[in-house]
Parts: C-alpha cells; structure tokens; sequence
C-alpha cells in the first residue's frame, strides 16, 4: 500500500509562490485594480429590496461576486465549469481572497448575481465607471480614436424561412408560443448576415478605441445584420473634438457626423471602376491602416485570449451584458500591459 503524506502546513502557501513565479496574470490584477471602484454601483443594485434578503446564508460580498463575473468572461467558463475552477484552483481563490476552507460559490448563485445586474442594466455603467477612474488618471492617451466592429456569433438557429420571415418582422411563430419550453431557446434578437462570402449569426460588437492605449473607449451593441457605419454617430462624442478619427472604407459617408463632433476625418479611402485612388491616396490609406490596426489588436486579443467572440446566450439583453462584460475584462487586462494602476478617487 501506497504511502500518502498529509499536506504540510505551508504546502498551500508554497504553490502559490511557484504560480507567481510563473507570472500567473490574477496576481497583475489584483495589484493594479483597486475594485473598490465598482462598490457604489453593486451596493445599489443589492440594496434594493427586491435584490436583498435576510433569509438563509448571508449573502457573498459583492466585489468579489463581481470578480467572479469577471473571471468568467476572461477564462470563457460556463457556470458550472466556474463552480468547479474556483473550488479547484488556487489561483482563482487567491484572486478572490478566499481560503481553501472558506464557502464557494456555486454555480446557481453566480447566475443569480449575473442576472441581478442585467435585470437592472448595469453592465455599462460599471464599464463607464472604470473609464472614469482612467479619465480621472489621465490614463486615456486622447490623440486619436478608431472605430471599428465585429461579430460575435450566437448558436445558429435551425428555423424554417417562414419562421425567419415573422421573427424579422418581429412577430412570434405560432408553432412556439404552443411550446414554452423551446420558445427560451429560441433567439428571436439575433440576426444573419453575409461578410466576404462567409454567414454570420448573432451579434456585433462596435467599439470607440483610444489610439495611444488600445483602450476601449465606449462601445455599442447591435444584430449582426446593423451596418458598422450607423452606430458611428452614437459612438463619437463632443468631447473627441480636436482628435483624428480613424476606420475603414465602412465608415465612408458619416463626414458629416465627424464634423459635428469637431474630429478629423481619417476614415479610409475607397477606389471605384471609374474613380481609381491615386498614388497619394494609396499612400495615406497605408499610413492610417497602421494606426487602424489597433482596434484589430483588440480583438485579437478578445478573440485568442478570452475566447469571446463567440457566446451562448439568448436574446439581446443578455448579449449585451455578456459584450459589455468582455469589453471591461479586456480593459482591466490592457491596464495590467500598460502598467497603469487604477484606483479609487473619492472626493470629500
């Protein structure tokens, strides 16, 4: 028979040093975020009386809750594989500030915490606080935007032409309001679309990025069917006066909302059978799709790394809860690669 040694008193603490010498990315941002930040907008939401109760366990505190959702859309985990990563890894436990003895969350709860906030829409606000936090530091570079667009697919729909016809005009088949059962998986919001010859099926991601820091700036989410060009308007802003604003050929015709918004117009030029570009044009095509090339960089990153351009949610609600979770993820992981550190500013 086998001998097993107990675990030794310090065994825990050892292999956490060995995960940070193997530069676990937790510890980064754990040490460059102070999430106090999202405290005010979580005490809110749970403190209403519809979110609250006495009854039971007493509840998770709420950051780490928040932590949680965020170590969700970094590592792509369902729910139940969430429940089984924090009870398994040391890492996230660390990250969490919870002890190997302490009660985990489990799979129900995290869901319920998700919904909570998606039900009272507070996804963006808790994206636009931490771009606060960074206006507050001076962390945005502010020389120049680009604005750019991606799908985010959805599990493709098996409906009939029929079926598509009426959920295009907005209206309920029959057949499914006779089967509530599959009427909650049926993704009547989602949308397809055609790019390069290849089908798409869900959503869009349109996104403001700042050009010095690869930071998401704002964002806006659609169906997959929305042209990149008409969020444009919703996604510039006054205060982007004075700044070039970069994108492609897409974008060719909103002149005159840059203009409104005092920017400079550096959208991509765009050659015809009987208009082709100049040399000269070329050239400056060329210079801005460098610059361009950094709203690819993030969803490079969002593709490779988070995994999320692809989401199994239904409906537009949770999409874009889902989208603007991934787009915050990606901010508080551009701020660790930058080495800016975020904290809380409370002014007296």
């Amino acid at each position: 028979m086998k001998n097993i040694n107990p675990p030794g008193l310090f065994d825990e603490q050892f292999q956490l040093e060995r995960l940070t010498k193997l530069k676990d990315p937790l510890v980064k941002l754990e040490q460059y975020i102070d999430w106090k930040i999202f405290a005010p907008i979580l005490d809110i939401v749970f403190s209403k009386p519809e979110n609250y109760s006495n009854a039971g366990r007493p509840p998770f505190d709420r950051v780490m809750m928040f932590k949680v959702l965020i170590l969700q859309s970094l590592y792509s985990l369902s729910d139940d594989a969430l429940e089984f990563q924090i009870n398994d890894r040391l890492s996230f436990k660390r990250f969490l500030a919870l002890k190997s003895s302490d009660r985990i969350p489990d799979s129900k709860t995290i869901w319920k915490f998700r919904e909570t906030l998606i039900q009272e829409g507070v996804i963006e606000a808790l994206f636009h606080r931490f771009n606060q936090a960074l206006d507050d530091q001076s962390i945005f570079a502010n020389t120049g935007q680009i604005v750019d667009a991606s799908f985010v697919e959805v599990p493709r729909q098996r409906n009939t032409r029929d079926e598509n016809d009426q959920i295009k005009k907005g209206q309920t088949p029959e057949s499914w309001k006779a089967k509530p059962n599959k009427l909650r998986q049926k993704d009547r919001d989602a949308r397809w679309t055609k790019k390069n010859k290849m089908n798409f099926y869900g959503y869009k991601n349109h996104i403001k990025v700042d050009q010095g820091t690869k930071l998401i700036n704002d964002y806006m989410v659609t169906d997959a069917s929305v042209h990149d060009s008409q969020e444009l308007e919703t996604l510039l802003d006054k205060a982007d006066a004075g700044q070039n604003l970069y994108a492609d050929a897409a974008y060719i015709g909103q002149e005159e909302s840059i203009e409104e918004c005092g920017m400079t117009n550096k959208v991509h030029k765009k050659g015809t059978r009987n208009h082709k570009l100049t040399e000269a044009q070329k050239e400056k095509n060329r210079a801005k799709s460098k610059v361009r090339a950094r709203a690819e960089h993030v969803f490079g990153f969002m593709t490779n790394t988070m995994k999320a351009m692809t989401i199994k949610t239904i409906g537009y609600v949770r999409a874009t809860a889902k989208i603007g979770l991934a787009n915050l993820t990606y901010n508080l992981m551009r701020c660790v690669q930058l080495k800016k550190k975020v904290y809380a500013v409370f002014l007296g």
